[in-house]
């Protein structure tokens, strides 16, 4: 938990905040901070230690044949807590490369299993272990793919728990990536009325996936000394997720993750911007490594090479540390597709992968509600414009918090719970 010393050296560094203070209570003004650091001891949302949380896994695709050095990702995790009593249940997606049961969605799984629901948390389509068990393609990031995916997997979830779980209505939220995922997910349920949503909430998705890739990638020119000196930082932060490893069950990377790294380097200013580049690009490596070991599209891994459980990934590793999501774009995720579709262009590809692409239907679905900062770092300038202007008085946007730095606000994570209480 965030405590003590660091809750100190946060209050300082955001004194003016605190002292001129509009009536949102979020005290963190810098972006990067927020992102990082999340909400000070305090002011979070009073949440229970530990709820029922418990773990499955099931096979989505029978007939798949999962590469040995993927041995692990065969089934598709997930995760859910179930009422003692008839409830509603809320579907939580995981935002970029994270599993069904990240610290993000434990949080968000608490808060609405407190409020009465029921929850099943499910992993991103970028998470490895998705890619591997659940992607049809393996090459994630379409998002009208994506959401079929997902789709499936959540029906297939759902038939093993229905048993389980007695539910009076289905409810579905996401955050960053998850949401744009459970945006166009509300939009298939509506034409093939499985769940039937009752309330859709989007927390702090992006709008147009490239531009958000580009930003985050774009991050790495705030290493000290220029991208030439990406090794030197690298070793870094490896040697500090190192020291953090040792002290914990396992290792994730995750936004708490992400914190206590910053707790060993205490980094300041660019360089939080940096380190939160170098994270979302361990996140772009770890995906698109596992889709070509899919694949075996000859992107990272050699062509035909074939990996074993006991191979040393080391060189792909290195090979892979530097690729970011727009390297994935353009030189593996649009080659990819433009194979299937020769008519295909990169430009068209890029607006397809945006919620401008169902404007229309998110304009008139007042069972989607949506939550976003004015200060998200994976927003171009004016694209916060976007989620006013479509939703109307269904869009909450806070003054400030970051990427998901306030998710855990007490005020946040009120307006979440009284979205689903309407």
């Amino acid at each position: 938990m965030r405590r003590g010393l660091f809750f100190l050296l946060t209050f300082f560094w955001t004194a003016t905040s605190w002292a001129t203070a509009d009536s949102y209570g979020y005290p963190i003004t810098d972006p990067f901070l927020a992102t990082v650091v999340g909400t000070p001891p305090g002011l979070t949302a009073d949440l229970p230690e530990e709820i029922p949380f418990k773990q499955g896994s099931l096979t989505i695709f029978e007939d798949r044949v999962v590469p040995d050095a993927l041995w692990w990702a065969e089934e598709l995790g997930f995760s859910y807590a179930a009422q003692e009593k008839p409830a509603p249940l809320v579907f939580i997606i995981a935002g970029t490369g994270a599993a069904h049961d990240s610290t993000s969605v434990q949080k968000l799984a608490k808060a609405f299993y407190q409020a009465g629901f029921h929850v099943i948390g499910v992993s991103s389509p970028t998470h490895p272990n998705f890619v591997v068990s659940a992607s049809r393609t393996s090459v994630p990031g379409h998002v009208f793919g994506d959401a079929e995916d997902l789709y499936r997997a959540m029906k297939k979830i759902w038939g093993t728990l229905e048993d389980k779980l007695e539910v009076t209505d289905f409810f579905l939220t996401g955050y960053s990536l998850g949401a744009f995922n459970a945006a166009f997910l509300t939009r298939l349920d509506d034409e093939k009325q499985v769940f039937k949503f009752k309330k859709t909430l989007l927390i702090n998705p992006p709008v147009r996936l490239y531009s958000s890739i580009s930003l985050l990638d774009r991050m790495l020119q705030n290493i000290p000394g220029g991208i030439d000196n990406f090794s030197s930082f690298y070793r870094t932060l490896v040697e500090a997720f190192t020291r953090v490893y040792k002290r914990t069950d396992r290792l994730v990377f995750d936004d708490e993750f992400l914190y206590k790294a910053f707790q060993e380097l205490q980094f300041e200013d660019e360089q939080l911007a940096a380190l939160i580049g170098v994270v979302f690009g361990i996140f772009a490596s770890n995906m698109a490594f596992t889709s070509d070991v899919m694949t075996n599209f000859g992107y990272i891994k050699p062509k035909n090479v074939r990996l074993t459980k006991n191979t040393d990934l080391t060189k792909y590793d290195e090979a892979s540390a530097r690729l970011g999501f727009t390297d994935y774009f353009h030189e593996y995720f649009f080659p990819y597709f433009r194979a299937k579709d020769p008519t295909l262009t990169r430009e068209g590809l890029i607006e397809q992968m945006s919620l401008k692409t169902i404007e229309d239907y998110l304009r008139g679905a007042e069972k989607i509600e949506v939550m976003h900062n004015a200060d998200d770092l994976i927003l171009e300038p004016g694209e916060i414009d976007f989620f006013p202007r479509v939703f109307g008085d269904r869009a909450k946007i806070y003054p400030r918090g970051g990427h998901l730095g306030n998710m855990e606000y007490r005020d946040n994570v009120a307006h979440m719970i009284s979205v689903f209480k309407k």
